[in-house]
């Protein structure tokens, strides 16, 4: 929670005038009972009606300034509240941003939407609830207790008791609440886990019928969460009847003891209506700083959890040598013969987790500059593994890749990824429109370039039917279907003219004739980048200059079509099982 405190620095002032004009507030409030007791003994005592007068006005007065410091207090504590937790979302969403994809892996789409809606909301409660009531309610507590001194010290021994128990109280509370506060919101991980894959996945789970089952998973993972809640609730609850009850047992002897030293002339009875305004303030706000302590609990809680992500280094580091980590030319790393850099893979492997098993072991070959390299081996084989080693989406095991000649550990990521242009397995669209998301690869790119890249993509039919350009694209590009948003990636990847241009598994939404054309279309695009496909079928990677044939993250030949077919026997069979596909 303290690494996150920073965030208030920039509003010191704000940090200092909340509380201060809150104090203020309480001073006026903790006179308020000496004027009514003047009113009660002098004025109604001694029948002076001026009296009662001017004590009037001084209360109001009292308590319209009492009002402004308030108001002034509360302003100041949102405005310094908003703005923590705007800097702290900002920086914890660049912070994630920068992590590697095992980071991002390891931690889980669903905690980290939760850290930075949830968590970060939990805290800017805290902070502003915090500047307002901290210091304010142990004051007026304190000098509740002090004024009762001065009225009669043997009264405020009761008030000294009082606040003594009371605290004990709340450290206990505090000490076995926010572990629990804790689990709640880990709790809520999962339900935001379960939600998110429900909704992305609705049509799946409608399709296999599994309605039924994931309801009663939601509703398990539901009632986890409402069990831990309950538990937290109930010790969070258990304050307030607490303080009222110990409070109130205080007023009854308070009172008691007053009205016997009211008979025996020791003290007025001003005086003891003066005391119970006292020991009422207390409860009141004792009530305040309870369910601010539960607050306060929750944001603790979320705190840590903000920081616990702060705290996770990047796996992948850039190379701190700039000069060293550079690409050929701000071209996308295109060398002057028109021809993208070449692509070297060293006794390569690669583990997703220190304790996990090998998704690649010892993969070596090598992509001439403006090669051709197909892919392919069947699921789970390793082979998005193995593209995702060029732009250092994973770092190697073993071994090392190496591109232009260069490990590219010793690359800048930006400078490295900017000469890569990527199709993902899963075409992934954003809200706006199609020129937005096709300025992606490149954001000055013109409407010729993009139409160029659109018609090499085979989608200058989908781009026109839908109204051109400027036609809006829906989250996830729900308003295309598959294949037309697996084109539009594709379309996406050549506006930025890429030396290395990766296509995962790109075509499996295509039709074979449409997959065809995109092959002989991407022969003709003015100049040679090295290129990566991906596949399952031989038909996508039949033409390659070179195919590396992968089974369980091992590579079991490469050569051309024609060599494989006589020397690889998984290739044979994966060409046989498509063959058998197609004739049906």
């Amino acid at each position: 929670m303290k690494y996150i405190l920073k965030y208030l620095k920039p509003y010191r002032k704000e940090c200092i005038l909340a509380p201060a004009f809150k104090m203020l507030e309480a001073v006026f409030e903790l006179l308020i009972p000496l004027v009514v007791a003047s009113i009660i003994d002098k004025g109604i005592g001694m029948q002076d009606r001026y009296h009662i007068i001017r004590c009037c006005a001084v209360m109001i007065t009292l308590g319209a300034v009492g009002l402004i410091s308030a108001v002034s207090a509360q302003y100041m504590a949102a405005g310094a509240a908003t703005g923590f937790a705007s800097g702290l979302r900002s920086d914890l969403f660049a912070h994630i941003m920068s992590l590697s994809h095992k980071n991002i892996d390891e931690l889980g789409t669903s905690a980290m939407i939760t850290r930075i809606t949830s968590d970060v909301n939990q805290t800017q409660t805290g902070v502003n609830m915090f500047l307002r009531l901290f210091l304010r309610s142990p004051f007026v507590v304190f000098g509740a207790m002090i004024m009762a001194f001065t009225i009669d010290a043997g009264e405020s021994l009761i008030f000294l008791g009082v606040i003594v128990v009371l605290f004990v109280i709340v450290g206990l509370v505090m000490h076995f609440n926010i572990p629990l506060l804790k689990r709640v919101q880990d709790r809520l991980d999962r339900v935001t886990l379960l939600t998110r894959e429900n909704l992305t996945g609705v049509r799946v789970i409608r399709a296999f019928t599994m309605e039924e089952n994931e309801k009663n998973s939601f509703y398990g993972s539901n009632r986890e969460l409402l069990d831990m809640q309950m538990k937290a609730g109930h010790l969070s609850a258990a304050l307030n009847p607490m303080t009222f009850t110990l409070i109130n047992f205080a007023i009854i002897i308070l009172i008691y003891t007053g009205a016997l030293k009211v008979n025996s002339g020791t003290l007025t009875r001003g005086m003891v209506v003066a005391l119970y305004n006292y020991m009422s303030q207390i409860l009141v706000e004792l009530i305040k700083l309870a369910n601010l302590i539960v607050l306060l609990n929750k944001a603790v809680a979320s705190g840590d959890r903000v920081e616990e992500i702060f705290k996770i280094k990047p796996a992948i580091e850039d190379c701190a040598d700039t000069d060293k980590a550079a690409v050929k030319d701000a071209k996308g790393g295109i060398d002057k013969a028109g021809k993208g850099p070449g692509v070297c893979f060293e006794h390569v492997s690669l583990k997703y987790s220190e304790n996990g098993d090998e998704a690649l072991t010892d993969i070596s070959f090598t992509a001439q500059p403006g090669e051709t390299i197909g892919i392919i081996g069947g699921t789970g084989s390793g082979k998005s593994s193995v593209v995702n080693l060029i732009p250092r989406f994973y770092d190697v095991t073993a071994g090392r890749v190496l591109v232009d000649n260069m490990d590219v550990r010793e690359y800048d990521a930006r400078l490295l990824r900017s000469s890569v242009g990527i199709v993902p397995q899963k075409a992934v669209l954003f809200a706006g429109t199609i020129a937005d998301n096709l300025r992606w690869g490149n954001e000055n790119a013109s409407d010729d370039e993009l139409n160029e890249a659109v018609r090499i993509a085979c989608c200058s039919e989908v781009v026109s039917s839908k109204g051109g350009l400027d036609s809006p694209v829906e989250p996830e590009g729900r308003n295309f279907s598959g294949g037309q948003r697996q084109r539009l990636t594709i379309a996406r990847a050549l506006v930025r003219r890429p030396g290395i241009l990766i296509l995962d598994d790109s075509s499996s939404a295509l039709d074979n004739i449409t997959d065809k054309k995109l092959r002989e279309n991407l022969k003709d695009i003015g100049y040679d980048p090295t290129v990566f496909i991906v596949a399952q079928r031989t038909s996508s990677v039949m033409n390659a200059d070179r195919i590396v044939v992968l089974d369980d993250g091992c590579v079991e030949g490469i050569g051309t079509h024609e060599e494989l077919l006589k020397s690889c026997k998984t290739y044979r069979e994966i060409f046989e099982a498509n063959e058998q596909k197609e004739y049906r």
